[in-house]
């Protein structure tokens, strides 16, 4: 009929022909178009009951999108593209569908009732009872209503329980009933944020992190969130993903304040711990050490991220045989953080300086961490059978001698070495490095004193030790000590002769 106004109106005007049949055209053009529009958004429509039944919602929603833009006016197919969006957990795109629903047919229930069920889900519990409210006005049997009515006065009062709780300090109980309202309420980011920060309080870092990065996909441009999430994440020593979680923040916001500064800096931090991974595995373990130490300079506050880099330091001192440094970057790992690798790293440092005992300790403390760690059982197996072998010591070994060396020549190789593990000359140095020095100076009294002694050399050459408390013990009637009233070797004269 539209079409038809039309073309009187040309016909009255007496316009000429040949405009008149141009616009006929271009009338009857836009009359078919307009046909063939309906026949699309039918069929997209159509497609997309198809691909809902089949669980095809991505799909089913593409579908959906092109009968929206089709017909902007048809309230049923916003509604049916808002219960995709609730089925793809896209609570904002659904609220937005179910609104634009509710405008062109306010009275449409089933709409109020999902919009309602939206709202009670994020916990907007006032917009929640105004439309439920609304549904259980029009049908006082709607079951789904009552429940969500009902369920909303019983959220009201664990809020306030909960406020009462983290005012007064007591975390865990505030906790009890957050689990209770995300229960409930799983879309919503304000209490999933609070939980957090309860878990924060108690020590609980990695339950923080799970409903920090939940509120980052719940709530759009949430750079403060990412922000926050990344500097946990960093403060627990995972510099990667905090790297990753701060380049989302800059998504958002390229010039952001906070992020992009932040995120400088544990770019830096990432960088070098990745190169002293790289290193470690290529077996350079000077540039492993060099670059584990600018992560040191870098970083003075947080502990985990120096844990990760005197992890590193110990690992690759060991491995290069630097000793006692490596005993010492050990020890300060331990103190940032109990770590059943770093025990094993350091008793392999103590293997290196036949310190049997102290490895063996390090050993059960990883397997006290964790006891079925395979490492620390082929490391304590090592320790224990180093150990035996080692009771009884090669004191030729010991003064680095020839078991044909003339006394002279035991008495040179004593000097050499008693000069070189003197106390005195390890006063200056770190306590690990003082206890390896004590232990080899030992070893070289004891070997001085058996092997200038006729009678105990040639005892230890028949393959008894003279010094060992168990074969004395044998010898002489049980007494252990016996050796002592001889003139112990522990008796140290710091003259060399």
């Amino acid at each position: 009929m539209f079409y038809m106004d039309h073309l009187n109106i040309l016909v009255n005007l007496k316009v000429a022909p040949y405009i008149m049949l141009l616009a006929f055209d271009v009338i009857l053009d836009n009359f078919v178009a307009d046909c063939a529009t309906q026949a699309e958004i039918d069929s997209h429509l159509e497609l997309g009951r198809e691909f809902l039944a089949k669980g095809q919602l991505a799909d089913a929603l593409t579908q959906y999108h092109a009968a929206v833009e089709g017909d902007p006016n048809n309230y049923l197919t916003y509604f049916k593209r808002g219960t995709i969006y609730l089925a793809l957990g896209k609570a904002r795109l659904a609220l937005t569908d179910l609104d634009r629903t509710i405008d062109l047919k306010p009275d449409f229930m089933a709409a109020r009732l999902s919009r309602g069920t939206v709202y009670y889900k994020l916990c907007d519990l006032e917009h929640a009872q105004i439309d439920l409210m609304a549904v259980y006005k029009k049908d006082p049997s709607n079951f789904k209503a009552q429940e969500l009515l009902r369920s909303i006065a019983l959220i009201e009062e664990y809020i306030d329980a909960i406020h009462a709780y983290y005012a007064s300090g007591d975390y865990s109980s505030a906790i009890m009933y957050l689990n209770k309202i995300v229960e409930s309420c799983p879309w919503s980011s304000k209490y999933r944020k609070l939980r957090a920060d309860c878990y924060l309080e108690l020590g609980e870092n990695g339950l923080a992190v799970s409903d920090l990065r939940s509120t980052t996909k719940l709530e759009a441009d949430n750079t403060d969130g990412y922000l926050e999430l990344s500097k946990l994440i960093y403060k627990l020593g995972e510099v990667s993903e905090a790297l990753k979680e701060i380049r989302e923040c800059l998504k958002l916001d390229p010039e952001h304040d906070e992020c992009f500064p932040f995120y400088k800096k544990i770019k830096k931090i990432d960088k070098f711990l990745t190169e002293a991974d790289e290193e470690l595995q290529k077996g350079n373990y000077a540039e492993c050490v060099e670059n584990a130490q600018k992560v040191l300079k870098n970083e003075k506050y947080e502990n985990m991220v120096k844990f990760r880099s005197k992890q590193l330091l110990c690992t690759c001192l060991m491995k290069d045989e630097k000793t006692s440094s490596a005993i010492s970057a050990c020890r300060e790992a331990l103190d940032l953080s109990k770590d059943p690798d770093v025990y094993c790293d350091r008793a392999e440092a103590y293997l290196q300086a036949e310190m049997y005992d102290d490895a063996i300790r390090d050993y059960h403390a990883a397997l006290e961490m964790h006891e079925n760690f395979q490492r620390a059982k082929d490391g304590l197996q090592k320790a224990q059978k180093l150990q035996t072998q080692a009771e009884r010591r090669d004191y030729y070994k010991i003064l680095g001698v020839k078991r044909t060396a003339t006394k002279k020549e035991i008495v040179k190789a004593y000097r050499k070495a008693a000069q070189k593990w003197h106390p005195d000359n390890f006063e200056s140095k770190s306590d690990e490095e003082k206890k390896i020095a004590e232990k080899k100076f030992i070893d070289i009294a004891a070997a001085k004193e058996v092997l200038t002694d006729e009678e105990k050399r040639a005892q230890f050459d028949s393959g008894d030790d003279p010094l060992d408390p168990e074969q004395n013990a044998n010898r002489h009637g049980g007494n252990p000590f016996h050796h002592f009233h001889q003139g112990s070797p522990f008796q140290f004269r710091f003259h060399f002769n």
